[in-house]
C-alpha cells in the first residue's frame, strides 16, 4: 500500500514584531555621552562654587558669634564693636557676591541642558528640541558671562542668609547699649544719648545704626520685587518654565 503523501507546508509568515520599523533614537549614542558627561561637569563645578557660598557664610558667623562674646563678656567694651562686626559682615557679603555669581554664571548652563536636552529626552519628544539653545551654550563656553549683576547678587545673598545675620546684630546692638549704658535710659532721648561713644556723637552712631537697618530692609525688598529665586515657590504657574 502506496504511503500517502505528505501535507503541503504552510508557508512561513514573517514575525510581526520584525515587521514593525525600529524606534530611532532620538539623538545619537555619541552625542548622548558626550552631553552626560558635560552635564556631569557643570554639575560638579556648581556644587564646587556653592560649597565656597557656605565658607563665607560661615566666615560671617564665626566673626559674630566671636564679637558677640567679647561685647558681652567684657563690661568695658563700648557697643561700637558692633560696628565692625557690620563691617566685617558686608565684606564677607560682598565676596560671597561675587562667588555667586560665578556659581549663578554655571547653574545657567546645567538649567540650559536640563530643560532642553533632558526634559526632551526623558518625555522622548523631538518636539521640544527647538530654539537655539546649542548656541548659546556654545557662545557661553566660548566666551563666559556673567548672568547677574553685582546689586542682584548683594541682594540675593542678602535676602537668602545676610539679612538675618544683620539683624542678629542689630539687636545685639541694641541690647548691648540698654545692658551697659553709663546712665540710665528712660525713652527716646535716653537712648540716643546712650549712643554716643566717648568722641563719637550720637548723630554719627544713629546713622551707622539706622542706615544699616534701612539698607537690609531696603535692598532685600527691591530684589524680592525685581528678581527670581533659583527654585520658586509652590503653585507657581507652568508658563514659569522656559523650555
Amino acid at each position: 500500500m502506496d504511503n500517502p503523501a505528505p501535507p503541503p507546508e504552510k508557508p512561513k509568515h514573517p514575525d510581526a514584531s520584525s515587521s514593525l520599523p525600529k524606534p530611532m533614537a532620538l539623538f545619537e549614542q555619541g552625542y548622548v555621552n558626550a552631553m552626560s558627561h558635560f552635564y556631569r561637569g557643570e554639575l560638579g563645578r556648581i556644587m564646587a562654587w556653592r560649597a565656597r557660598l557656605d565658607n563665607t557664610t560661615t566666615w560671617a558667623i564665626t566673626s559674630t558669634t566671636t564679637i558677640f562674646t567679647v561685647a558681652f563678656t567684657v563690661r568695658t567694651v563700648p557697643h561700637i564693636i558692633f560696628f565692625f562686626n557690620i563691617a566685617i559682615v558686608w565684606v564677607m557679603l560682598w565676596i560671597e557676591a561675587r562667588r555667586y555669581r560665578f556659581y549663578d554664571a554655571f547653574r545657567a548652563r546645567v538649567r540650559m541642558l536640563e530643560a532642553h536636552f533632558l526634559v526632551p529626552m526623558v518625555l522622548e519628544n523631538k518636539g521640544m528640541l527647538q530654539g537655539e539653545w546649542k548656541k548659546l551654550v556654545c557662545e557661553d563656553l566660548l566666551l563666559p558671562s556673567f548672568k547677574i549683576s553685582v546689586f542682584e547678587a548683594v541682594g540675593r545673598r542678602l535676602k537668602r542668609n545676610y539679612g538675618f545675620i544683620f539683624m542678629i546684630i542689630l539687636v545685639a546692638w541694641t541690647t548691648k547699649i540698654f545692658l551697659h549704658a553709663e546712665e540710665p535710659i528712660d525713652g527716646v532721648f535716653g537712648f540716643y544719648r546712650a549712643l554716643a561713644v566717648r568722641h563719637i556723637p550720637s548723630w554719627f552712631v544713629a546713622i551707622l545704626f539706622f542706615g544699616t537697618l534701612a539698607s537690609v530692609i531696603g535692598i532685600s525688598i527691591y530684589i524680592s520685587k525685581k528678581s527670581t529665586a533659583e527654585i520658586s515657590e509652590f503653585g507657581t504657574h507652568h508658563s514659569l518654565w522656559r523650555i
